[in-house]
């Protein structure tokens, strides 16, 4: 698979902008593009400078082959006539994914199956003995995407998401993923040239990828398996020579602070056992404590909170104290600053009593989510009128 095919890089909803910027920045042309992803081009050995370089994307595809599919039988015979024997071991493991929309399925968990029992009886043709197949996605991963007649094949390179970076041990209640996280930071602009405080930091989500990108390290160092090394043809040297270059491109020092703090110590706790798992724990400042009280640093910075939306937890009523400290937090510590808010609860936020500058969508699972930016001048610029989200 040395020639150039498609390639799709899938992200949450929201995150395509930031997505974007990362693929040309990492010189990758942007040919496609959807709500919750991106369509680019490159090799087999492209994917793993994907793997281990992206924030924001959710699942690195490669496709394998396009073709017309009206029912299941049809997808069988097309599958059947796949190499699988030169990509799959007969002693591996593959997993079969699949979003299916044809009128002659009624439970995608059927075309599962049957691409499943093509892929394997190809190899039991081909080799005399088939691979195991179930739903771990730890070895080989077979995406199939099938919408009307039109069915792509593709090899899920990632295996498991890229937001599942190996270090979130502890997750606490409702995390941020880190791929969110990542998107979030980036919406801010925020680089690592000023500091970065994060009050309410629950599991250290945001404090960590805001380490990581400030470190210049990259998020896929963390983790030691992708649905490519599952593949027959896995470029190892290449993988190696990627990371030791990864490596010596990330910094050894911070220029700026990175504050976190929760009222929470447990949360606290587990926040540091996460950075530690990172490797970045000694670059993060923890705290334990009401948000109220956070230490702003005299050369000021960017604070950031994710406060509770009232939907999956917390009660409603009780937030709205919350949400109204965090305007007077806002206002009487943190001038000169520039403060956000990333909320699911808009009508919450207006409690916060500042005018948001932007307001940038976001998706949070299936909550649609505001990033809110206040701007917070030396002394009030604030006109009479200004003081709703």
């Amino acid at each position: 698979m040395g020639t150039k095919n498609k390639i799709l890089v899938t992200c949450a909803k929201g995150i395509t902008p930031f997505l974007k910027e990362e693929l040309t920045g990492l010189g990758f042309p942007v040919i496609s593009e959807t709500i919750a992803g991106i369509g680019t081009e490159g090799t087999m050995d492209d994917t793993l400078r994907l793997n281990l370089m992206l924030r924001t994307g959710h699942r690195v595809l490669f496709l394998i082959k396009q073709f017309l599919a009206l029912d299941a039988d049809d997808l069988y015979r097309s599958l059947s006539e796949i190499a699988w024997e030169e990509y799959i071991s007969e002693d591996g493991y593959v997993c079969v994914t699949s979003s299916v929309d044809n009128t002659s399925i009624r439970d995608s968990r059927y075309a599962n199956v049957k691409s499943k029992d093509a892929i394997v009886d190809r190899i039991k043709s081909r080799r005399g003995r088939r691979p195991d197949s179930g739903p771990d996605r730890n070895k080989t991963v077979v995406n199939i995407y099938w919408k009307g007649e039109e069915c792509a094949v593709y090899f899920d390179t990632s295996g498991e998401a890229l937001s599942q970076r190996g270090y979130r041990k502890l997750p606490m209640s409702a995390p941020m993923q880190e791929t969110l996280a990542a998107a979030v930071i980036r919406a801010t602009g925020w680089d690592g040239s000023q500091n970065f405080i994060n009050p309410m930091c629950g599991s250290g989500t945001l404090a960590i990828e805001a380490a990581l990108i400030a470190l210049n390290r990259a998020p896929g160092l963390l983790r030691d398996n992708y649905g490519f090394m599952h593949i027959k043809g896995f470029n190892k040297p290449l993988w190696d020579s990627l990371r030791t270059q990864a490596k010596k491109e990330s910094r050894k020092a911070l220029q700026c602070r990175i504050i976190a703090t929760d009222i929470s110590r447990q949360s606290v706790e587990a926040a540091k056992k996460n950075a530690a798992t990172a490797g970045v724990e000694h670059f993060i400042e923890f705290g334990a404590g009401d948000y109220s009280e956070t230490t702003i640093p005299a050369d000021r910075g960017i604070v950031i909170l994710n406060p509770e939306y009232g939907k999956r937890m917390g009660n409603t009523g009780m937030l709205e104290g919350v949400y109204k400290g965090i305007g007077d937090f806002f206002k009487k510590k943190c001038s000169g600053c520039t403060g956000y808010v990333f909320t699911g609860n808009l009508e919450m936020a207006k409690k916060i009593g500042l005018k948001a500058k932007r307001r940038i969508p976001f998706f949070n699972g299936a909550i649609e989510c505001r990033l809110l930016e206040y701007e917070m001048y030396e002394g009030s610029r604030r006109k009479p009128g200004q003081e709703n989200t």
